[in-house]
């Protein structure tokens, strides 16, 4: 597993810096919005006594959610374009909250405890946790696969309560929010249930698609709004028709994948924000497998922020400004005992 984790940590740094130079941005002028974006913070519990939280995971959480208070007002760093962090408008987080959610019944217990953890740091709405600021989070394949278990019915349920929000799928697990002139869509673990694609899907989207297409319409329509939609398995490896022996295989049908890509067409999508894979990859997603495209949608997938297998993780801070997105990665090697900026920056014009 890590040889695997720093293969794709390389390949990423690769596609990432690949036509998109780091530079410096200007001050903040007009509607601006800044949030960060975290993933896969995995919370365990211990595996023998399932009410008490693993030593190290909870560590690295609590010292993850202790910089995020600490930034706002410091500095960024030269090399990543200078100036002051804002205050954030919030943290998305995109899924794999807990460790065990995957693990069915027999280990729902874990799982709850895990989720109590995860709640007990992050809140709600920025005043109900240690987080200074609102949370936005969906699910990822280790909180739930196919949508059951105690992970979900936690969202929904957070989801009844999470203040701004706009829209609700009629399941209660997918919503939608505006942060300033920027709308948000969160879309779970994959963005599917295409009609047409009648394959048994590996994992299960819950109506995703169908609420997405329902919103952007009822939502953002013909106004030309930025959109950022939020989900937990990354694309570009999802976007070719493979034979069905191995689609069910794969953790995103491709058929889903491509009514996603045309459901964006008519929309100014500012971004899709994912996790995952436990790698940075910051370019763009034309519908294809191709990872360096000229142009098609901003595609950021952030790096572990919190996994227990090891100290080094990551996270994004993005600020969506007047006709650009920018983006920079805060780092750390020590578990968030120190952290610092990325010496590289991305921009995309919107």
């Amino acid at each position: 597993m890590a040889s695997r984790r720093h293969f794709l940590k390389k390949l990423a740094t690769v596609s990432a810096t690949a036509g998109l130079p780091g530079i410096a941005f200007p001050e903040s002028t007009g509607d601006v919005v800044t949030f960060f974006v975290i993933g896969d913070t995995h919370y365990r519990a211990h595996p023998e006594e399932m009410g008490v939280m693993d030593e190290v995971s909870t560590a690295y959480n609590a010292a993850l959610v202790a910089q995020l208070n600490r930034l706002p007002g410091t500095s960024f760093s030269p090399e990543s374009g200078g100036g002051i962090v804002p205050a954030p408008h919030g943290v998305i987080h995109v899924g794999d909250l807990v460790d065990n959610g995957d693990k069915g019944p027999a280990k729902y217990r874990l799982a709850e405890t895990e989720a109590a953890a995860f709640v007990a740091d992050w809140g709600l709405n920025g005043t109900d946790g240690r987080l200074r600021w609102p949370v936005r989070e969906v699910h990822g394949n280790h909180d739930s696969p196919h949508g059951d278990g105690p992970v979900i019915a936690i969202l929904k349920e957070r989801n009844q309560r999470r203040a701004g929000i706009v829209n609700r799928s009629p399941n209660g697990l997918h919503y939608s929010w505006d942060w300033g002139g920027v709308h948000f869509v969160a879309l779970g673990i994959v963005v599917g249930d295409a009609p047409e694609v009648t394959r048994k899907r590996r994992y299960a989207p819950l109506g995703s698609l169908p609420f997405l297409r329902q919103d952007l319409a009822s939502e953002v329509g013909n106004s030309g709004r930025p959109v950022v939609l939020v989900h937990h398995i990354d694309l570009h490896r999802y976007s070719t028709a493979v034979p069905d022996d191995k689609v069910i295989h794969n953790e995103w049908d491709y058929g889903d994948v491509q009514a996603f890509h045309e459901t964006l067409k008519p929309y100014r999508i500012a971004a899709t924000l994912c996790g995952h894979t436990h790698a940075r990859k910051i370019t763009r997603w034309d519908g294809s497998a191709n990872d360096r495209p000229s142009e098609g949608v901003p595609f950021l997938n952030t790096d572990n922020a919190a996994h227990f297998h090891g100290p080094d993780q990551a996270i994004l801070h993005v600020r969506i400004g007047p006709g650009e997105m920018s983006v920079r990665e805060f780092g750390t090697q020590d578990g968030w005992k120190t952290g610092t900026w990325t010496p590289e920056a991305w921009r995309f014009q919107l």
